[in-house]
């Protein structure tokens, strides 16, 4: 293991992409905090130039790992509820006994499949620790501001998309009907509630913060995955600080693809950046040239207007042998500015797996 050490603060990365099962699981360790982030791992897409046999190994592999590493952790964050961010307890339990858990609101903002993973998620949970067959008590939705949150990206709204405009505008107006869709589940149907059961403590935590010593935790609210109305719902990003050390961990925001948050990283300016890229290999399906360019334009940005000498890229993105060519420009930036621009398996001193398996080819 090659920790990354920023002043007082330590990460390790446990395991992504690069390495050759989904996942974008680190562990933060400060001297106030023993954070696991995203504790999840899943196999490679049938285009992954592995058998099942081998993409099924790479995956115990990595939950394996995961579990070993979670034996440290005082908290678990869960970002979203993807198998590649999350552990179901009926698989591994161990990862999150007595354990403090700071996770995204399965109860809004949240796609139609994330919220019954979810609840799934939280129903295993409870059961597991509560030692009986039962449930958490399900409440009454709340009331809640419900805004449409793409009135809050002003720099992606104003973007000039030529001639692709007209097509830009008819997907907005078919996002906005899902994202009705959406509020019509959160607002009619039951939620489940943060609990306690013996020391497992449950949190939901978009848009919180807190403070224990001297390291301070900020969630962001919820955040699209990847474009705009991304079918695939919205994430929670994490900002750690420990006096001057920022590290900002942005789970899946695809690039980012949406310019108000490459903005919002460039403002937070962090020390350390883990950031995944754009799923380059669903290009020509769920992803278009127009928001390939997008997500390179923006990390491009995020490199040369930043402070951040260390980027880890991986996830999404390593799942195909062109992920270098495709963000060529981010990769000359980096070069140019003198920063260290690198997947996960790189910062390990190991190649891209995909890279090995495709060499020749």
């Amino acid at each position: 293991m090659h920790p990354i050490k920023v002043n007082n603060v330590r990460l390790e990365l446990i395991w992504f992409d690069s390495m050759g099962a989904k996942s974008s699981s680190i562990f933060v360790e400060t001297p106030d905090i023993k954070l696991l982030v995203d504790p999840g791992a899943a196999g490679m897409q049938p285009s992954y130039p592995l058998s099942s046999f081998e993409k099924e190994k790479l995956r115990k592999k990595a939950l394996s790992a995961i579990r070993e590493r979670s034996k440290d952790a005082t908290h678990i964050f869960i970002s979203h509820y993807h198998y590649d961010h999350h552990t179901l307890p009926s698989r591994a339990k161990d990862i999150y006994a007595e354990k403090i858990l700071w996770i995204k609101d399965p109860n809004r903002w949240i796609n139609k499949s994330q919220w019954e993973r979810a609840r799934l998620f939280l129903h295993e949970l409870y059961n597991t620790f509560k030692g009986e067959d039962s449930s958490p008590i399900l409440i009454s939705p709340k009331q809640f501001n419900v805004h449409d949150p793409i009135d809050e990206l002003p720099l992606a709204m104003s973007k000039d998309y030529g001639d692709y405009s007209d097509r830009k505008k008819e997907l907005l107006s078919k996002g906005r009907k899902w994202f009705t869709n959406m509020v019509d589940i959160w607002t009619h149907n039951q939620w489940v509630p943060e609990f306690k059961v013996g020391e497992l403590e449950v949190n939901f935590v978009d848009g919180k913060q807190f403070k224990i010593g001297n390291t301070k935790i900020r969630f962001t609210k919820p955040l699209f995955h990847g474009i705009e109305y991304d079918r695939v719902g919205w994430v929670i990003a994490l900002i750690l600080e420990y006096g001057d050390t920022k590290i900002l961990y942005t789970s899946d925001l695809q690039g980012p693809m949406i310019e108000d948050y490459a903005e919002w990283i460039i403002r937070e300016n962090p020390d350390l950046l883990i950031a995944d890229g754009p799923p380059t290999y669903l290009l020509g399906y769920m992803l278009n040239q127009i928001n390939l360019r997008r997500a390179t334009s923006n990390i491009v940005r995020i490199i040369n207007e930043t402070n951040t000498k260390l980027i880890i890229y991986d996830h999404h993105l390593l799942r195909e042998k062109l992920f270098r060519r495709r963000m060529q420009r981010a990769y000359d930036e980096a070069s140019k500015q003198g920063k260290n621009f690198v997947t996960a398996a790189e910062w390990l001193g190991d190649e891209p797996l995909i890279l090995k398996l495709t060499r020749g080819a």
